[in-house]
C-alpha cells in the first residue's frame, strides 16, 4: 500500500511537466531527450561542463575515461545548416572548456571543478537550443531533424530551451 501511494505521488508530480528531466521511464529512470543546438562558435571538438544556474560554479563534468568510446569520441552529430545533435547531454547551463576531447581523455588525473572553471571559453555558447522530446526514431531521427531544419520549422516543431 505504501509503495502504491509513493508511486502515485511520483506520477502526480511528474505528469504534465515539460522540463528536460521530467519524463520518467518504465523503471523510474529519466528518459534521454534529443537536443539540437547551434553554438556561437565552432566548439564541436571541445569538452562541455555543466554550470550552476548562476554560472559561477562547475557542478558536473565528465571523467576523462568516459570520453573515449569504441567508436571514438562522443562528438555531436553535424546536422544541416550548422545545427548539432547532442550526444553527451547539454543544457542551458552548459559551458565549453579549452580542451578537446582527445586532450581531456588523455589526462592522467581528474581535474577539480575549480581547475575546469578557469578553462571555460564560453559560459553562454548557444545561439539556439531545442528539446526535441524523448528519443523516438519517427519523431526525431537525424533524417527527420534535417528535414525540419531544412524547412525552418525547428521552433515550430520542438520546444525552444534557448
Amino acid at each position: 500500500m505504501r509503495i502504491l501511494i509513493i508511486v502515485s505521488l511520483m506520477l502526480i508530480c511528474c505528469c504534465g511537466r515539460g522540463s528536460l528531466s521530467a519524463q520518467v521511464g518504465v523503471r523510474g529512470r529519466a528518459l534521454a531527450h534529443v537536443l539540437v543546438y547551434k553554438t556561437k562558435s565552432d566548439y564541436r571538438n571541445y569538452v562541455t561542463v555543466e554550470l550552476s544556474s548562476d554560472k559561477n560554479t562547475v557542478v558536473s563534468y565528465p571523467d576523462p575515461a568516459d570520453l573515449k568510446t569504441g567508436s571514438g569520441y562522443p562528438l555531436p552529430v553535424l546536422l544541416h545548416k550548422g545545427y548539432l545533435l547532442d550526444r553527451r547531454g547539454v543544457s542551458r547551463n552548459t559551458a565549453y572548456i579549452k580542451m578537446t576531447y582527445k586532450e581531456y581523455a588523455d589526462l592522467k588525473a581528474l581535474p577539480t571543478p575549480e581547475q575546469l572553471y578557469k578553462l571555460i571559453i564560453d559560459k553562454h555558447p548557444f545561439k539556439e537550443l531545442y528539446d526535441c522530446g524523448v528519443r523516438n526514431p519517427e519523431k526525431n531521427s537525424e533524417a527527420r531533424l534535417n528535414d525540419v531544419i531544412d524547412h525552418h520549422l525547428l521552433g515550430k516543431t520542438f520546444a525552444a530551451v534557448k
